[in-house]
């Protein structure tokens, strides 16, 4: 199919320029009043209420990739890649119930820091290293060139030029304004990401009827197989619903629970209540992408598959020509670019946090409050000037969307164990922590090479072994976790005073000790969280 090549109207291009000077005043602005300490800088001055914290991590989590892949991924799939989505729910709660109280009540700056604290210092540095790999990559790089390449396929405007201006436009409100300013613009760019998705989703269906489609048996007889259904038995992409309930917790509590660019949101809660319920609003919010991105997909299939064919990427951009119109156009397009900037932003923040406070501050125990900002303003910079260096090399992969989960893959197994088994067993050692991360970390970029595209697009791993990514992981954790198990047990236990106010006494101290701070409960908010999932996943089996 050729390229639909939408041409950018006037009216288009003004909305979209307003946007980007709007959300850059308003991030700067949103810190002009405030004196910028570190802890201002790299947590808000510890100032988030729950909405806030649950639209960041909304807004931080969806990307350019999400928007374009998932309704791809639809059009390709169907509703499957939508677990993606809803099984996050259960790993927010794990962070709401689990880890935020650890996090909040030890006053971490980082996440690395936690580890530390509860192993080593050496475990500090080695994920200080992994996340920042895992930002620049995956977070930052990969976004920026699937932004840029929608933005040629929208407008014509060639990928290098885009990439500089959202890189100009992002990085200067998240290295002037820090985590307070991209909070701020991402709550903003949620209600803008969430409100265009519905447009197009509504339009989609409102345009069925002119296609000959009036009832939903209509339209289920216009669908490929299971096209409509979130659990599948076979696993022809990986999907199958013994290898998502397997291998999505790995990547899950890596992401959602570990990772610096997600858990700061958390970690900068005014209160352990706001620190607790923000995950929880945010996995509420979590149950609509299947409808809004995923859905649109679906619907362009039975619309426009005719014309779209086998370029599945091209279905969002034929939604926007063919339904939107002029002006509206404009909106949608600042929320594909509202989606990329939060997270670049993001990660970037995560980033100048990691160098200037799990790096620097520790080989330099004398650095200065100043200094630190300093330090992490220019460490932004750097890695902003890195990921879009790399960012030009994504043409190089067949999928974006595809290419980010196999990286996490590779990252998540020994990040996950370590967590894990630091917050729930209180023999765990330091020795078994940094063992665990550096032969983790080695195993998984061995997987990823062996698992990478040969010319023919053969995958050792996936297609000679019949072991896609989800499974992957799934048993390179179970790996992981013999290797910490075995060096634990062949080390010293930790002091006791060492461990305390790190771990739980068991991994159901968490759900029965009493709530004595005022306001609803988190584990009765979770359990309705949990139960919405389960019943959403009955409907849509």
């Amino acid at each position: 199919m050729d390229n639909p090549g939408l041409r950018i109207p006037a009216a288009d291009l003004a909305i979209i320029v307003a946007y980007m000077i709007g959300i850059l005043v308003v991030g700067v602005l949103s810190v002009r009043r405030q004196k910028m300490t570190g802890e201002v800088y790299f947590l808000a001055g510890r100032s988030l209420g729950w909405v806030m914290i649950g639209a960041a991590l909304f807004a931080s989590n969806i990307s350019t990739i999400h928007l374009v892949g998932l309704a791809a991924s639809g059009y390709n799939e169907g509703l499957v890649w939508g677990n993606f989505e809803w099984m996050a729910a259960f790993t927010l709660v794990a962070l709401s119930l689990f880890f935020a109280p650890f996090y909040f009540r030890n006053r971490i700056e980082t996440l690395p820091e936690y580890l530390e604290r509860r192993f080593n210092a050496a475990a500090r540095s080695f994920l200080a290293f992994m996340a920042i790999l895992g930002a620049l990559f995956i977070h930052i790089g990969m976004s920026l060139y699937a932004g840029a390449t929608v933005f040629e396929q929208f407008f014509g405007i060639d990928v290098l030029t885009s990439i500089l201006i959202i890189s100009a436009v992002t990085g200067i409100y998240t290295v002037l304004g820090g985590l307070k300013a991209v909070v701020v613009t991402e709550a903003i760019q949620t209600i803008l990401l969430v409100g265009g998705s519905i447009l197009v989703t509504f339009l989609a269906v409102a345009a069925l009827p002119e296609h000959g489609i009036s009832t939903m048996a209509e339209f289920e007889a216009r669908l490929r197989p299971q096209q409509l259904s979130m659990v599948w038995t076979d696993n022809s992409v990986g999907l199958a619903w013994y290898s998502v309930l397997l291998g999505y917790p790995v990547l899950g509590i890596w992401y959602w629970c570990t990772d610096q660019t997600i858990v700061q949101r958390v970690l900068a809660a005014r209160s352990e209540r706001d620190a607790q319920i923000g995950p929880l609003f945010a996995g509420f919010i979590k149950v609509l992408p299947v409808f809004i991105l995923v859905m649109p997909g679906v619907v362009g299939y039975v619309l426009y598959g005719e014309e779209i064919g086998q370029n599945a990427n091209q279905v969002l951009p034929v939604l926007i020509q063919e339904l939107v119109p002029t002006g509206l156009r404009g909106l949608i397009s600042a929320g594909l670019l509202a989606a990329l900037m939060s997270t670049i932003a993001a990660a970037l923040n995560s980033c100048a946090t990691l160098f200037a406070v799990d790096i620097v501050a520790r080989v330099r125990p004398g650095t200065s409050d100043a200094s630190q900002v300093r330090i992490g303003r220019w460490s932004a910079v750097a890695v902003m000037l890195l990921a879009m260096l790399w960012s030009t090399q994504g043409d190089k992969f067949s999928s974006i969307f595809e290419a980010v989960q196999e990286i996490g893959s590779a990252l998540a197994p020994a990040i996950t164990t370590v967590f894990l088994w630091g917050v729930f067993w209180r023999r765990g050692t330091s020795q078994a922590a940094v063992a665990t991360l550096v032969f983790g970390f080695l195993m998984g970029a061995a997987a990823f090479v062996l698992d990478f595209k040969d010319a023919a697009g053969y995958k050792l791993i996936t297609d000679g072994w019949g072991i896609p990514f989800m499974l992957q992981a799934f048993l390179m954790t179970m790996i992981c976790s013999a290797v910490f198990y075995a060096v634990s047990k062949a080390t010293p236990p930790p002091p006791k005073e060492k461990i305390d106010g790190l771990t739980w006494r068991n991994p159901l101290a968490a759900l029965t000790r009493p709530w004595t701070s005022p306001g609803v409960d988190p584990r009765r908010l979770a359990m309705l969280l949990c139960v919405t999932i389960v019943v959403l996943y009955w409907l849509f089996r």
